[in-house]
């Protein structure tokens, strides 16, 4: 919950420049207010446009939610489901990420599925069981076709806005879980197809060695997107 439509215009337009790549897909994620205004900002470039949530009905008495059939309709094409932050504050669970998950297959946009384990669970030592178990349930429903399109982030909750980072061998271990359990699910042609993201603390210091795992296939950037060092982490190689 950062940025006013004015704000978010002024840092797009000045991020524009700085992300610049035919290496890579680069998605601002931005408030629902800032997303019509954003949209137009980065009209022509290489720069998509994304959600922060989106509601599981397309339409009815849902004060205050955002649809699917909405954020098409702005020129959205990715959206953030199941964030931590919306799972703590918000009592999101994995059931109510699965609906959102097919709800966004269902109007063409692309879900970026997020899942992490808390500081407890990591020294209780179940976090893959409990990664396992998030995205098992996301993607109930979902299929090869769909799921070889789709994007998971996995976000260490110890790890976001905190300064901590996972150390390259934690995030590749559990980023090459998930990329394991897709397979199971799938095949290996859709887990080869399918982009694992890892989040929490990605900084231009840490980026290039964090994205050089086999398995992390780039990032979902929390603080570091709101400066222009974000265009360092874009173009880390």
């Amino acid at each position: 919950m950062n940025m006013t439509p004015t704000q978010a215009v002024a840092l797009a337009k000045e991020l524009l420049p700085l992300v610049k790549t035919d290496v890579a897909d680069v998605v601002f994620c931005v408030p629902a207010i800032d997303i019509l205004p954003v949209v137009e900002a980065v009209k022509g470039s290489n720069v998509a446009v994304g959600a922060e949530n989106l509601y599981f009905e397309d339409k009815g008495a849902f004060t205050g939610e955002i649809s699917g059939p909405m954020l098409v309709d702005a020129g959205v094409k990715y959206v953030i489901i199941g964030h931590s932050e919306r799972r703590e504050y918000f009592a999101e669970t994995n059931e109510s990420v699965n609906k959102k998950v097919l709800k966004a297959f269902e109007h063409g946009l692309v879900p970026i599925v997020c899942c992490g384990e808390t500081l407890v669970q990591r020294e209780q030592g179940i976090t893959i069981d409990w990664i396992r178990q998030q995205v098992k349930v996301a993607f109930l429903g979902v299929t090869p076709k769909q799921a070889s399109t789709a994007v998971i982030a996995y976000e260490p909750i110890w790890a976001i806005g905190t300064g901590k980072v996972a150390t390259t061998e934690q995030a590749q271990e559990v980023c090459g879980a998930i990329r394991s359990l897709v397979k199971e699910l799938y095949g290996a042609g859709v887990s080869e197809a399918i982009r694992i993201q890892y989040g929490g603390s990605v900084s231009a210091g840490n980026a290039a060695e964090l994205f050089a795992q086999p398995d992390i296939d780039g990032g979902l950037v929390g603080g570091a997107s709101l400066k222009v060092d974000f265009g360092k982490i874009v173009n880390y190689g």
